[in-house]
């Protein structure tokens, strides 16, 4: 069967706090119209989750067909104007396709947190890379064993090289991304320490969309590290920043797995339990308290074999007051 996008209506989404509004530009899709309605219902749920609540009470989404090609290609979110996205999906995505789909949950992340000047665009994308499959765990059937083994895996992508100059000052791809999924990471880990486990990114995050808005707002960076630091109670944020905004600061990852008890095993990882500090990996795979009924999913065992899904460097162009995987 063939749907003819041009032909399709547009939808309007109630979710958690919000409603996005859906359109389809011109072109054919070989999946029916809901389908790719309840995939975006099934991203929604999973940033609704971590957030409490969907993080704009309007959102806009465009989907492109993109003629002869396959899967979910590419987002591309702003602020200006309203929050929204264009997702470019292939004309021959099938269902499979969909329920691999990282993309539209990464978009939608990126509403959650204001509009900071271009030298920080490694915190926009470092928060979407590391809460995505983290929200995904909870609602999309994605594995705690996949979130963990994405970080063992990309975390040595955002790495400094010589020469570089913090996080500021080096905008590749690799520190953009996978360095902001580090501070992001490395941040979760010390909120928990310093916190006795009472609060941790999750929080923060949280406390900053509430504080802010999210992506309409124009901030400076420190404005919104401040807030996440009032909602957790500790000055992590800021003074995490201070490390790596200009210095190359080179955490020791192996350390740091083998204190949560992250074991790497092939492609993917084994949980140690007696590991030091095995409870704050759990607490930060575990579902937040008042997560959606509707919204959950059951977990597959930890052991089930998944594609692993990393941002990958080809296409990551983006431009002023843009937010692109």
């Amino acid at each position: 069967m063939r749907t003819d996008a041009a032909t399709l209506p547009g939808a309007s989404l109630q979710v958690r706090g919000g409603a996005i509004e859906v359109e389809f530009a011109d072109g054919q899709f070989d999946l029916p119209r809901q389908a790719l309605l309840d995939r975006i219902m099934q991203a929604a749920c999973a940033v609704s989750t971590y957030y409490g609540r969907f993080p704009q009470r309007h959102y806009r989404m465009l989907i492109v067909p993109m003629a002869d090609r396959k899967g979910v290609l590419s987002g591309t979110t702003w602020g200006y104007g309203g929050a929204r996205s264009r997702i470019l999906v292939g004309q021959h995505t099938t269902i499979a396709d969909l329920r691999t789909d990282w993309i539209m949950t990464h978009e939608m992340v990126h509403t959650a947190f204001p509009t900071v000047p271009r030298q920080h665009h490694w915190i926009e994308e470092g928060i979407a890379t590391y809460v995505e499959p983290l929200a995904r765990s909870w609602t999309d059937d994605y594995p705690a064993k996949k979130v963990w083994a994405d970080l063992v895996i990309g975390l040595p992508k955002g790495m400094p090289d010589e020469g570089d100059q913090g996080l500021d000052h080096t905008p590749t791809w690799g520190r953009t991304y996978w360095g902001g999924a580090m501070f992001c990471t490395l941040a979760d880990v010390r909120i928990r320490e310093r916190t006795s486990g009472k609060r941790g990114l999750i929080d923060a995050l949280r406390g900053i969309l509430d504080s802010s808005g999210g992506i309409e707002a124009e901030w400076p960076l420190t404005k919104a590290l401040t807030a996440g630091d009032e909602a957790t109670g500790v000055p992590v944020l800021e003074q995490l920043y201070e490390q790596m905004k200009s210095s190359p600061m080179d955490p020791d990852l192996a350390k740091l797995w083998s204190r949560l008890g992250v074991a790497p095993k092939g492609d993917g990882v084994e949980f140690i339990d007696t590991a030091p500090d095995a409870g704050i990996r759990r607490s930060i795979s575990a579902a937040p308290s008042d997560a959606p009924e509707d919204c959950m999913t059951k977990r597959a065992p930890e052991s089930a074999s998944r594609e692993i899904r990393l941002p990958e460097e080809n296409g990551l162009v983006d431009s002023n007051n843009e937010k692109t995987q």
